[in-house]
């Protein structure tokens, strides 16, 4: 059979690949695959219906590469595309455990810094401090990272993401609001508290792994030319315990010279590198029977 996979579609020309993944569209084709456009804007506002009118009907078996969907979105795509004859190769639950740190962090424990986290809508308080009090016991004391289930505001360090001990609870609360202010209605999950750790400031690896074998490993977006070997002998059974088919782990050196996995994600909306040739991930996406 063929490789198929569904692309964003360019927002302004419906007819083409958002301009993100248009060299990866072009892979596909390179490889003689089959590509096909999903409406990304019309999942974010509810009309599944619209973001799929243009996969043709009985595609059978692929793979989504675009823009993150909440688990719910994912799902309400996935249901409403099986019932026109088109299976995605990533079931939805196993997109929401690779896409959301609760899904992962216990698998992945011992292998990433110590988390803890409680369910938020938009907009909503972190909670009073008896309550973030209770959230952030079984941490040690000592300085954190604040996000949300899924992203940080890293770029705003010292605002909305670092705080200097997490035991400082007034402060504790008035980085997660912020945080939770800036994601806006883009909040994944709700409230992460991560203890810190220091790295080595030499750039993170993203690897991605197939089937629970390491399929590419490269830089990370945000560090495009800078080439880490990190050790994987330690991440790999992890990612096999997972269980999902495509991820992604993205990993960084301690200080102490200890790889660390920072993040796990679903590799389907993961970044791609353009430092990275997309034929060396494509390549190894394996085509259903």
């Amino acid at each position: 059979m063929t490789l198929t996979v569904l692309f964003c579609v360019d927002p302004l020309h419906p007819r083409r690949v958002d301009p993100h993944f248009s060299r990866e569209a072009a892979a596909v084709r390179d490889h003689y695959g089959e590509i096909a456009l999903i409406d990304h804007d019309a999942l974010r506002r509810g009309d599944v219906e619209a973001a799929v009118r243009a996969v043709p009907s009985e595609l059978g078996a692929v793979w989504y590469r675009g823009w993150m969907l909440t688990g719910d979105e994912y799902a309400a795509m996935a249901t409403t595309m099986k019932r026109r004859g088109t299976v995605l190769l990533t079931h939805p639950d196993d997109y929401r455990r690779a896409h959301e740190l609760p899904g992962w962090h216990d698998t992945f424990a011992g292998l990433t810094p110590h988390s803890v986290w409680h369910p938020l809508a938009p907009g909503q308080d972190p909670g009073d401090l008896n309550e973030l009090g209770e959230l952030v016991r079984p941490l040690g004391a000592g300085p954190g990272v604040i996000k949300d289930y899924v992203k940080s505001r890293k770029h705003e360090w010292n605002e909305a993401c670092f705080v200097p001990d997490v035991k400082n609870l007034a402060q504790l609360h008035d980085v997660a609001a912020k945080m939770i202010a800036l994601q806006d209605d883009y909040l994944a999950g709700g409230l992460v508290v991560r203890e810190y750790e220091p790295y080595d400031g030499e750039g993170e690896a993203r690897v991605w792994w197939v089937d629970g074998e390491p399929a590419l490993v490269g830089p990370h977006p945000d560090s495009p030319d800078v080439e880490p070997e990190p050790e994987l002998d330690s991440v790999a059974p992890a990612v096999r315990a997972l269980g999902c088919r495509f991820i992604t782990t993205d990993l960084a050196r301690r200080t102490d010279g200890v790889w660390r996995v920072v993040e796990v994600g679903d590799g389907q909306v993961s970044d791609l590198p353009s430092s990275v040739d997309a034929m060396d991930l494509y390549a190894h996406l394996p085509v259903p029977d």
